[in-house]
């Protein structure tokens, strides 16, 4: 390798932060350059835990570009939570690659080839430096449920495999976990795996990473104090928690331990949506502020009570028209909503977008009212598989002083009157 080249991969890998800035990633600092190093030089298995907002993914994706200009004849594959999740990164390297200074550099190392994409797609980037004779992908990228037979890597990347699934669901867990373990097999021989997330759960996968280096909110220095009391402001204790201080908390008073249950269907063909047919629908409306709206499909079935749950964290107005349609969607009949602030909005702005709704007078203490009515009915709650697991996270946490209660007060709302056909409410 000429002199020439060598100072140019010499910068590519002593300062990977500064090609980031002319990439346009202006917001990256000094740490985030320790970590782009370490993803593109280490020759061991190594986890990063990082608080939300610190630019791991970014970080990846700008060692994954590298990787795949310095060490074109090594596969990777790279993995995260759903499918949608890898297309995004996908896209992202393939842009990072075709820009002019990831071009520049490409040439200057490699002056006697011409340096282009040769074959890409939502899933997969192959650049004219592999050696095509192989057959494998360059890159390659794979959700977690996505078939792990045949593949082979000699760097595999995981990335935020690990989510709010994997607090409210044992199942979530265990599968995350069995993935972990697969990856070890289809490791080629010297290989290695770089893990990146948030801790969720005792019991994760993390469980099973080595080598984690952790760094919070308050140690990286990349959010203000402002910032950071504003996200716990605004965030549900557990999830401040996980996301921000890589932190699993015991919620003292928390009403729901169990874990909740998730609907598995019978076969491709079975169709989650019928099991709330001729069902009913609640709406906790938020009117600004830091609450959120939550909507409630439900339907009793024997001793199960089948639910889809949303939140959002906004307005009523501003999800209204998509609460709307999936009530819609799911074949639910009236919709009940609390009246005592709103002195009957919601109700009527329901009604003039041609739906049933029927509000009501609530007199009954709120933690009473779920400390009794969905407490009494947890275990016997399914959730569809399409509901927020945010929704069910803010259950979770849910004690008599919470500051974030939408959730639970929809579903105690609808579970009381799906109990109780008979009870007092004076519907208006």
């Amino acid at each position: 390798m000429r002199p020439e080249q060598k100072a140019y991969l010499n910068e590519l890998l002593s300062n990977p932060v500064k090609i980031a800035h002319w990439l346009g990633f202006s917001k990256l600092e000094a740490l985030n350059n320790e970590w782009i190093k370490s993803f593109i030089l280490r020759e061991d298995d190594q986890t990063l835990q990082s608080h939300r907002g610190s630019y791991k993914t970014t970080c990846l994706s700008i060692a994954i570009s590298i990787l795949l200009i310095l060490t074109p004849n090594k596969n990777i594959i790279f993995i995260r939570k759903t499918d949608d999740d890898v297309i995004e990164i996908i896209r992202q390297v393939k842009k990072i690659l075709e820009n002019e200074v990831m071009q520049f550099f490409a040439e200057k190392i490699y002056p006697d080839e011409k340096f282009e994409i040769i074959r890409s797609n939502a899933s997969e980037i192959t650049t004219s430096l592999a050696d095509t004779a192989k057959g494998s992908v360059q890159l390659q990228g794979l959700g977690i449920k996505a078939s792990l037979t045949g593949k082979h890597a000699d760097i595999i990347v995981t990335d935020d495999i690990i989510n709010i699934k994997d607090r409210i669901s044992e199942a979530e867990r265990k599968y995350t976990k069995y993935v972990y373990q697969e990856l070890q097999n289809i490791k080629n021989r010297g290989g290695r795996i770089i893990n990146c997330g948030t801790p969720w759960h005792k019991e994760d996968a993390f469980t099973l990473m080595p080598n984690i280096l952790k760094y919070d909110c308050y140690t990286t220095g990349l959010m203000t104090r402002e910032e950071i009391e504003y996200q716990r402001k605004v965030m549900a204790p557990s999830l401040f928690a996980a996301n921000y201080e890589l932190l699993h908390i015991a919620i003292e008073g928390a009403l729901f331990k169990t874990p909740a249950q998730f609907y598995k269907p019978k076969d491709k063909d079975d169709d989650e949506a019928k099991l709330l047919y001729d069902g009913m629908a609640h709406i906790d409306a938020a009117y600004g502020g830091d609450d959120g709206s939550a909507l409630t499909l439900a339907k009793k079935k024997g001793d199960k009570i089948y639910v889809l749950g949303k939140l959002r964290k906004k307005h009523i107005d501003d999800c209204l028209s998509e609460y709307l349609t999936l009530k819609q969607y799911y074949r639910c009949g009236v919709i009940y909503c609390e009246d005592n602030a709103d002195k009957g909005y919601l109700r009527k702005a329901i009604i003039e977008k041609g739906d049933i709704a029927k509000g009501y007078h609530e007199s009954t203490n709120k933690y009473i009212k779920i400390a009794s009515y969905l407490k009494k009915h947890w275990e016997n709650i399914v959730f569809l598989n399409e509901t927020d697991p945010e929704y069910i996270n803010e259950i979770m946490d849910y004690t008599e002083d919470a500051e974030h209660e939408d959730s639970a007060d929809s579903l105690a709302s609808l579970i009381r009157k799906l109990d109780s056909p008979g009870s007092k409410l004076q519907f208006a």
